[in-house]
């Protein structure tokens, strides 16, 4: 089941998205951190970060469900500026390692495009690491790649410098 948080419920899911961001690094997810990686800082990421945004209504949270838990996440982060009113951010499509290969990762994402054409918005954008297997996921959705940049992230387990990959999709 996949829905939205508002802000009175983000307290409910602290722990269990603390839980799928901390799997996911441990897993090798690029997600922006690198090892070590604790629960505390899970948490922290949430409780400054993104749950502010989405008080504020700067961002929605979209959760996946499986068996009463929270297992995978994605946000939606309309631009900001004016001269992007048409455009939002995907940021942080997360599914925990044991309940991958469900179909959440596209279920979230669908529900991220329904609210995005719902908000009168007609683009996104997202970035990902270079051949990971969300690429294939968002090119099996219609996103169409907008270019690489060499040595954009450092590997979550060592100090390599991967490239990330630029995708975009228009909503029509």
């Amino acid at each position: 089941m996949i829905e939205e948080v508002s802000a009175t419920t983000l307290p409910l899911v602290l722990k269990d998205l603390t839980d799928t961001l901390h799997a996911c690094v441990h897993d090798g997810a690029s997600v922006g951190f690198v090892l070590p990686f604790s629960t505390q800082d899970a948490a922290n990421f949430w409780e400054t970060l993104i749950f502010p945004m989405v008080s504020a209504e700067a961002a929605t949270l979209f959760v996946a469900r499986h068996k009463g838990h929270v297992v995978g996440t994605v946000q939606l982060i309309p631009a900001p500026m004016p001269n992007q009113p048409h455009r939002a951010d995907v940021s942080k499509l997360l599914v925990h390692p044991e309940f991958r290969r469900l179909g959440l990762g596209r279920m979230l994402m669908t529900a991220l495009e329904d609210k995005t054409r719902a908000l009168g918005l007609s683009l996104l954008v997202l970035d990902t690491r270079s051949g990971d297997p969300s690429q294939r996921l968002y090119q099996s959705l219609g996103f169409d790649k907008a270019g690489e940049i060499p040595e954009f992230c450092r590997n979550p387990f060592d100090v390599r410098l991967e490239p990330t990959t630029y995708m975009y999709k228009h909503l029509r």
